[in-house]
């Protein structure tokens, strides 16, 4: 049981890494040769379509499975894949979720309340405060994401062994 637990943990653990990566290679650089205007409009649409039941298992998912998995890891007195755990913990909780609270977030609930009727020096205005700050934001989370899935597939390893 604990070891379905933890491929469920690195599972959605994986799932935001790969999400955050696919942001980072190729969604975020395609928007970027985008026009002002457009960038701000798909930007605006990505963020409300992003907000989903699918999408809430896998973000919130390692909130609830890393802490847990830890916990019963360490109560087995499995110390290599505990503390592998808990660094994996610690890594999605700050560099993750932490950043995503508060720093995409703000970021995109000033960008929704962006009217895109605004003149086109307005609208670059808007996007040269969202861009850069959020792309910055979603590499921190990309690298937090992949460490975390990381330290989350090497305990699975020392756990079977």
């Amino acid at each position: 049981m604990l070891l379905f637990l933890l491929v469920i943990t690195g599972l959605t653990s994986a799932l935001m890494a790969g999400l955050f990566y696919a942001y980072s290679c190729s969604v975020n650089p395609g928007l970027g040769r985008l026009s002002d205007a457009a960038y701000l409009a798909a930007m605006q649409s990505i963020n409300r379509a992003i907000l989903n039941p699918v999408f809430f298992i896998g973000f919130i998912g390692p909130v609830c499975l890393l802490p847990i998995s830890t916990w019963l890891v360490f109560r087995q007195d499995m110390q290599p894949a505990g503390w592998l755990l808990l660094a994996a913990t610690i890594t999605y909780l700050i560099g993750v979720f932490g950043v995503t609270g508060a720093g995409n977030v703000p970021l995109n609930n000033v960008l929704d309340k962006i009217s895109l009727q605004d003149d086109p020096a307005a609208l670059a205005a808007h996007r040269s405060r969202f861009e850069q700050p959020w792309n910055r934001l979603n590499t921190i989370r990309t690298i937090a994401a992949i460490a975390t899935a990381t330290l989350v597939i090497i305990a699975c390893l020392h756990f079977t062994h």
